[in-house]
């Protein structure tokens, strides 16, 4: 492998890292028009395990509007990020996967707290305009509310 396809997948491995840390944010912030940019045209959001739905980009974005509105405060922190983009015989290809977990604290508009953690699946595609999510699996492993504690 030459220097220069090193350094072509260190530029994907850190646009990639942009790409997933923008996701975080554009949720928490609730700036649905960052979200939506972050997708492929076609692009896939499967919310099903937190209790969610499955759909097409523009489908999911509205859901989430409305979800997400009772939780003005969020906060995504998505960790331990596994990157694995497409080998074409030692060069990088056009298709990526991302595997993340995440813990999310957000607080009702009442003040309750809920927690929530599990693994984010991206599948990403290379366009013209650089790195797009594809696809998104939200796999929910766990949740607590703050009522779940007694303290």
């Amino acid at each position: 492998m030459t220097q220069r396809v090193d350094l072509s997948t260190v530029m994907d491995r850190l646009a990639i890292d942009d790409l997933v840390t923008g996701y975080a944010v554009a949720v928490d912030d609730g700036d649905w028009s960052a979200f939506r940019d972050l997708f492929t045209d076609d692009g896939r959001m499967d919310c099903r395990s937190p209790g969610g739905i499955e759909g097409a980009i523009p489908e999911v974005t509205d859901w989430l509007t409305q979800s997400l509105r009772p939780f003005p405060v969020r906060q995504h922190l998505i960790v331990n990020r596994r990157v694995t983009i497409q080998d074409l015989g030692g060069y990088p290809g056009d298709r990526a996967e991302v595997q993340a977990d995440y813990v999310c604290p957000m607080r009702w508009e009442s003040g309750e707290d809920l927690v929530a953690g599990g693994r984010y699946r991206f599948s990403l595609t290379r366009t013209d305009e650089g790195w797009r999510l594809s696809g998104v699996v939200v796999q929910e492993r766990w949740r607590r509310t703050s009522t779940d504690r007694s303290d």
